[in-house]
């Protein structure tokens, strides 16, 4: 990508992973960024992502727009996550394709592979068994959108390429505990309880479970150096390779909040896939690694979180 390519990060101006991306860019030297908000765009509508894409004739872009959420939106709004995530998929790459966009990347999630695939995750063991159930339409959204860039390559020979990014976490996260992820949704429980001066947090499940964490401008780094240094249709995962328990991250939250109650974990509520570690040598391979420490990232969101709090 040239410095002054025109480059368009759907979802870029508010969205977790969009507006990583754009500071990356802009760290990288980029100048010729474009982004739009929903109120400008609505990604849902064909007629104006055609519109969008015939006048501004993006050459680049990230496709980083999406419905997310974790188990309790993922479980409750099955329609709504995969009638919106393929709205946005579809009228994107095929407008991407329509005004010969040079190259796209599109932004899957981990949660594409199956429940209970041998861990680490490697990139060949998608559609090698049934998935998480609490988020499946979701994840089915994000298949879609792999193979959708993989037949444009294969019958119109695009350049589209799809990364599969961990669990995110950042600034501009999600705390909103009806729709919010594990990380944020821990850190507002423990400050609400905080603040309220409760001596107990309930949280969902045994906390036996593994996840991993990746720091979004970490992944947002990833993002850009993929565009500049690989053309293939395979996948490829974007993650740290170390994971640990929700116990032990909830530990490291009350410590970065300062909760000095108890924990208490609802074993009646799901704990969602029990361990999702993702393999990612071929990543590693390519010459790109993490930088940010976890204790510090979650430090950083805090932090971004006192700053931003909204009731």
């Amino acid at each position: 990508m040239k410095k002054d390519a025109k480059i368009f990060v759907a979802g870029g101006q508010s969205g977790l992973v969009g507006t990583a991306i754009v500071r990356s860019l802009i760290k990288n030297g980029y100048t010729n960024i474009i982004t739009r908000k929903r109120s400008e765009l609505d990604l849902e509508s064909s007629v104006q992502v055609e519109n969008f894409f015939e006048k501004e004739k993006p050459e680049y872009v990230f496709l980083a727009a999406a419905l997310v959420g974790g188990i309790m939106a993922n479980k409750t709004r099955k329609a709504d996550f995969i009638y919106d995530n393929l709205q946005i998929q579809n009228n994107v790459i095929h407008a991407s394709w329509k005004n010969k966009v040079k190259k796209l990347m599109f932004l899957g999630s981990s949660c594409i592979y199956p429940k209970l695939a041998k861990q680490p995750i490697k990139e060949s063991y998608l559609l090698t068994g049934p998935l998480e159930e609490t988020n499946d339409a979701y994840a089915i959204s994000k298949i879609a959108g792999i193979k959708m860039c993989q037949s444009y390559n294969e019958q119109y020979g695009t350049n589209f390429i799809s990364v599969m990014p961990t669990n995110l976490y950042g600034p501009h996260d999600n705390f909103d505990l009806n729709s919010s992820h594990v990380l944020p949704a821990l850190i507002r429980k423990f400050h609400d309880a905080k603040i309220g001066h409760k001596k107990e947090v309930v949280l969902w499940g045994t906390g036996n479970v593994y996840r991993e964490f990746l720091y979004v401008d970490d992944m947002a780094d990833a993002c850009v150096y993929l565009m500049e240094h690989y053309d293939n249709s395979e996948i490829i995962n974007i993650g740290t390779g170390v994971d640990l328990k929700i116990k032990e991250l909830a530990q490291i939250i009350k410590k970065i909040v300062g909760f000095k109650g108890k924990i208490v974990w609802d074993s009646t509520k799901p704990d969602g896939t029990p361990k999702k570690l993702l393999d990612v040598s071929k990543l590693l391979s390519l010459g790109w690694k993490p930088q940010m420490e976890l204790e510090k990232g979650i430090g950083i969101e805090y932090d971004w979180f006192l700053h931003n709090l909204k009731n």
